[in-house]
């Protein structure tokens, strides 16, 4: 089955009491038992509900996973796979990702004794650098938020497999229509599907997606024991948005390749970031482990004034001015003081998140209206 029909059909079902098309919505906490113990597969709904079983399996589907997993958020997905390490244990992570991520890794869990090594991942060599007896994962953004840098997959496994380390690839700005980290040779897939897979920006939700039957139960167990699980209402709203994930990011790739190329020959426009671009660092990378570019683009005005840059974002009128990403409509950011500013300002210059950079998530309106409004806005500067 191929995608734009799996993401449809892949691992889903006709509802069998009534034959509805779409899984209802399970509004409900318990289940009923004929005897103690006996029940139809279901007992409590933070251990499990039919309309979160039928996202989890749609999303193992759409990233040729075996074992899905729903949360609360992205954040509290992380939370679970950062719960797999103990005391002593080490990760070395991308030093250019979200800054919730940043912030649940240095101030949570360094209090518990994991210990966090940040590299810029997107240069060879620089992860093996940090592997000692204590290293236990890797973690990845790719492309990351907001640089848009690329990180070689495929090559990360083989390091990974090499030092028997669990590989984790948030793959949330990328999505499966562009890239599947499973079939790259990753262990665990992370999404915020508050973002491109809900769609909608009417949802709050995190995702995992495991191949590996052993490592799936664990997590499941953690899922449980912890709490943090979606409920069956945002469960229909990720599934509805799925079945219509291949035709938006089709939209977003077209709209974010214009937006980027008329910002890169525009004169008040320093550097712009988007790894279409073939002198992009890494673009064959690119290239190669993803089907397009997406529709995420960064990029700084000319002088690096942060004042010019809030006024852009003041006065841009189909760009909303907001946090998150991967909606329908264009929004715009301000990574350092708004996703990013929990990560401290030298450590946010390092990566090249400058106070004057901005981060646009380019929505499916008609292109010619998204380029016209950051016209009128940059005239402004």
């Amino acid at each position: 089955m191929k995608f734009n029909t799996k993401v449809i059909h892949g691992n889903q079902e006709h509802d069998p009491s009534t034959g509805a098309v779409m899984p209802p919505i399970y509004q409900t906490s318990t289940y009923a038992q004929s005897t103690p113990g006996a029940h139809k597969g279901y007992e409590y709904s933070r251990t499990g509900n039919p309309t979160r079983t039928a996202l989890e399996n749609a999303m193992a589907s759409i990233e040729n996973g075996n074992y899905g997993l729903g949360f609360a958020s992205g954040l509290s997905a992380i939370d679970a796979i950062i719960k797999l390490l103990k005391p002593g244990d080490e990760v070395i992570s991308t030093n250019d990702l979200y800054g919730g991520t940043f912030r649940l890794f240095t101030q949570v869990f360094r209090a518990y004794g994991i210990k966090f090594h940040f590299v810029g991942m997107d240069q060879e060599g620089e992860i093996e650098k940090k592997i000692n007896p204590n290293t236990k994962l890797i973690w990845l953004e790719t492309p990351t938020n907001p640089m848009l840098n690329i990180i070689d997959i495929k090559s990360c496994s083989e390091i990974s497999k090499k030092h028997n380390l669990l590989l984790v690839v948030d793959n949330t700005f990328a999505t499966p229509y562009l890239q599947r980290p499973l079939d790259l040779g990753a262990d665990i897939v992370m999404h915020s599907a508050t973002k491109y897979l809900g769609g909608h920006s009417d949802v709050v939700m995190g995702t995992l997606v495991v191949n590996d039957k052993e490592l799936a139960e664990k997590l499941y167990f953690l899922q449980n024991a912890s709490g943090a699980v979606c409920g069956p209402m945002d469960s229909f709203l990720v599934l509805r948005g799925i079945k219509t994930l291949h035709v938006r990011m089709q939209r977003h790739c077209e709209n974010g390749r214009a937006v980027a190329e008329y910002l890169r020959n525009h004169e008040k426009i320093g550097r712009v970031y988007w790894p279409g671009f073939k002198d992009h660092p890494n673009h064959e990378i690119a290239a190669s482990q993803m089907n397009d570019f997406g529709g995420m683009v960064s990029f700084s005005i000319k002088g690096d004034d942060q004042k010019d840059a809030i006024k852009v974002l003041e006065n841009l009128k189909i760009f909303t001015l907001a946090e998150s990403l991967g909606g329908v409509e264009s929004l715009s950011g301000h990574p350092a003081s708004m996703t990013h500013s929990s990560i401290p300002k030298e450590e946010r210059q390092k990566t090249g998140v400058i106070d004057s950079l901005i981060r646009l998530s380019v929505g499916i309106e008609d292109k010619e209206d998204l380029l016209s409004d950051l016209e009128q806005a940059l005239t402004l500067v």
